[in-house]
């Protein structure tokens, strides 16, 4: 039918999100497309007709170029809690809502696992003990063990919190830190406390540090020089959340000259990685490509949360309390809208 609404999903290099039950059923409200190359290689027929863009990740830009090739678009689904990457003063103007889906919980399930998973390769030397397997010695590196050392968890959001239960399972002793010098009242995390202390004590005193705040004014480039050359030598740095809060040519450094023991990498300033970055053949870094996230289940729910925001919007019930710009004024002309 040519008068149903345009979804254009971004990004589904797994075909997971289209293939989805949600998604099926939303095919009797709207016409399913999929751009399986990226958005600025497509035509302008290919388009010109969308109403309703899903992108899967963050890594395309919604800037104002993109957007103006999208002349009949009126909403925007993004996976994830945040838009870092759109143009939220265009959309707004244009009367464009941006979506987001804040309470997914297969990724606060996911991402934990991946948290620890880095923090034991690295306390084991996972990559300089798979170096060995090239080599006929197997003289391997001895490791060390975490439990009973302390991991200091910067960001006791939904990810902080469930990254210290899974800690804790091992036998660490878990801090976090306080924001504020004054506030330091402990984390309640299902009835057990979680201390709160300073940055620098944090640093100085955290075998393991692992980084779970959102990118923000305040967390931009926290972890620079400084930070880095005060926490206690040979500690294991972990960033599954946004590369732009460490300084990474300042942790290359700090890698190299051995005063930190290890890094577990999943996220970086700038995606991908640069080929010629240090991080990438330093022996003491794992790295994984931004996989926090990419499990099976995740996609399906983003799949099923995608759909149930547009199906709410084409109702006009979409809550404004979801969008990244709630101020947006919708034209009445619109297909759908937010809720009255």
């Amino acid at each position: 039918m040519r008068d149903q609404p345009i979804v254009l999903i971004l990004d589904d290099r797994e075909r997971l999100v289209r293939s989805a039950p949600a998604v099926h059923r939303l095919q009797e409200l709207c016409r399913i497309i999929a751009l399986d190359t990226p958005i600025h290689q497509a035509t302008d027929a290919d388009l010109a007709d969308v109403t309703v863009l899903l992108p899967i990740r963050e890594r395309t830009r919604l800037d104002r170029a993109v957007l103006d090739r999208l002349p009949g678009l009126e909403l925007v689904v993004q996976t994830g809690g945040h838009a870092y990457h759109a143009d939220l003063e265009s959309l707004t103007a244009r009367g464009i809502p941006l979506s987001l889906m804040r309470h997914a919980t297969a990724v606060t399930r996911a991402m934990p696992e991946l948290t620890l998973m880095l923090a034991i390769a690295c306390a084991r030397r996972l990559r300089e003990a798979q170096a060995v397997l090239e080599g006929p010695s197997w003289r391997v590196p001895p490791g060390r063990t975490l439990a009973g050392r302390r991991v200091g968890i910067l960001g006791m959001g939904r990810h902080g919190q469930q990254a210290a239960r899974a800690f804790r399972a091992i036998g660490m002793d878990v801090v976090a830190w306080a924001r504020t010098p004054s506030d330091t009242r402990p984390v309640d995390v299902d009835g057990w406390c979680v201390p709160r202390i300073g940055l620098e004590e944090l640093l100085g005193t955290s075998d393991v540090v692992s980084i779970h705040l959102r990118l923000s004014e305040e967390s931009a480039g926290l972890i620079g020089p400084a930070e880095l050359a005060s926490m206690k030598r040979g500690a294991i740095l972990v960033n599954t959340a946004r590369g732009a809060v460490v300084d990474e040519k300042a942790l290359a450094s700090a890698l190299d000259e051995g005063h930190l023991g290890a890094a577990g990498l999943d996220v970086f300033t700038a995606e991908p990685l640069a080929p010629e970055s240090p991080l990438r053949s330093m022996p003491n870094v794992v790295l994984t490509p931004h996989i926090g996230w990419q499990v099976k289940e995740v996609f399906e729910e983003f799949a099923a949360l995608g759909t149930a925001q547009i199906e709410a919007w084409l109702d006009r019930r979409l809550p404004r309390a979801q969008l990244a710009n709630p101020d947006v004024q919708v034209p009445v002309s619109s297909r759908g809208g937010l809720e009255p």
